[in-house]
């Protein structure tokens, strides 16, 4: 924001404010970087990332018992299917020993057809050609009574055999049609059988491919998550034990501290007698940092800066009461605490500037420009500024 021109407010001879600006410097400009506020919020953040990080890991050991499960109730049904694969298989190869038993019987059918119908051929053409007796021929050719017994025996005889090689040829191929319908059945129960089969061992592999994908999927994931826990616990455990080291140090030298900000309780103002606990703390952090210059966006990263801007100011010395947990820009003061002015502490805020008044104590980063102190009695800019309060104060 532009600074506007201010009448310079006297607060003390100058010797005392300087004592002070010394007081204050060594405060907080001792403080690291890195300070108390930071190592809280980085340990807080470390241990809710931990935490999801354990759910997380949580959540993948209910999913390998849960897939484990899965894979017992898989290889349970994969061994039902298995053993109704070994049975089908079993069908199968009976099915196809069958089948080339029926192929070889039919080949034999095949041939004694073709002998009988070359035989009845063979008679039919002897018969049109007349070189076979009959009864006639032979009563007319016989010598004699004994040769025309022996001649007509043989006539019988023949008239057998062709009734025989009729006989053959048609039972032959009603055998044939009959063994050539039973091959194009079993033939048929091969193809549906092979199928059957082809598609079981097709789901089998499927299966179990599935579930060791499964398995390796969620295995990774927790130890995953498991590296990222164990170095995350490293890192939580380096910034306790830093926080351990600053708590100590502030407890040696005096420093209270207050939710990670620094005071000092013997600066240039003094709370009156009676006034609530919150104030003397928002003064002594006031105290800490008035001297020190105003930096635009200071105090906004972290409460420990090398200065402060007008919001960052505030935020800071309102953190050390716990009035607020975290730094605030101008805009959001105007919509915090309760409306209105306060007993003892009133913040005075815009989208463009905010101040405040602590115990008739102005603290303002414009009388910081006029007098070298953010501290001042009187003054102060009204006109368009929203008044907010803390909640009892």
């Amino acid at each position: 924001m532009s600074i506007s021109h201010r009448h310079p407010w006297a607060i003390r001879a100058a010797g005392a404010a300087g004592a002070v600006a010394a007081s204050a410097v060594l405060l907080v400009g001792g403080t690291p970087s890195s300070g108390a506020a930071d190592l809280q919020n980085q340990i807080q953040a470390a241990q809710s990332a931990a935490t999801s990080l354990q759910s997380s890991i949580a959540a993948d050991s209910t999913k390998i018992r849960q897939t484990t499960g899965g894979v017992q109730a898989a290889e349970e049904h994969l061994s039902a299917l298995q053993s109704d694969l070994a049975s089908r298989e079993s069908q199968l190869g009976s099915v196809q020993t069958q089948l080339l038993d029926a192929r070889t019987h039919l080949l034999d059918l095949e041939n004694l057809l073709a002998r009988a119908a070359r035989a009845l051929s063979a008679n039919l053409v002897a018969n049109y050609e007349g070189t076979e007796p009959n009864v006639v021929s032979v009563v007319l050719e016989s010598h004699g009574f004994p040769d025309l017994l022996e001649r007509l025996s043989f006539l019988r005889t023949i008239g057998r055999q062709d009734a025989d090689i009729v006989h053959s040829t048609r039972v032959a191929r009603e055998q044939v049609a009959h063994q050539a319908d039973a091959l194009g059945k079993l033939e048929l129960r091969d193809q549906r059988l092979t199928a059957v089969v082809l598609a079981q061992r097709n789901q089998v592999a499927a299966l179990q491919d599935a579930l060791l994908s499964e398995r390796i999927t969620e295995l990774g994931n927790r130890a995953s998550d498991a590296a990222k826990l164990s170095s995350l616990s490293a890192h939580l455990h380096s910034l306790e034990s830093r926080a351990e080291q600053q708590a100590a140090a502030a407890a040696e030298t005096g420093n209270a501290g207050i939710g990670g900000i620094a005071v000092d309780t013997g600066g240039m103002v003094q709370p009156p007698p009676g006034a609530p606990a919150a104030v003397d703390e928002v003064i002594a952090a006031g105290n800490a940092i008035a001297t020190l210059p105003y930096i635009w966006g200071g105090g906004h990263s972290s409460f420990h800066a090398d200065g402060y801007d007008c919001s960052g100011s505030v935020s800071y010395a309102l953190a050390a009461a716990g009035l607020v947990s975290a730094p605030m820009v101008s805009g959001d003061f105007e919509n915090w605490g309760d409306p209105g002015p306060g007993r003892w502490i009133t913040v005075y805020a815009t989208n463009g500037h905010v101040w405040m008044d602590v115990a008739g104590w102005r603290f303002d980063t414009v009388a910081l420009a006029e007098t070298g102190t953010r501290w001042s009695q009187g003054g102060g800019e009204f006109a368009g500024f929203v008044e907010r309060h803390p909640p009892g104060l």
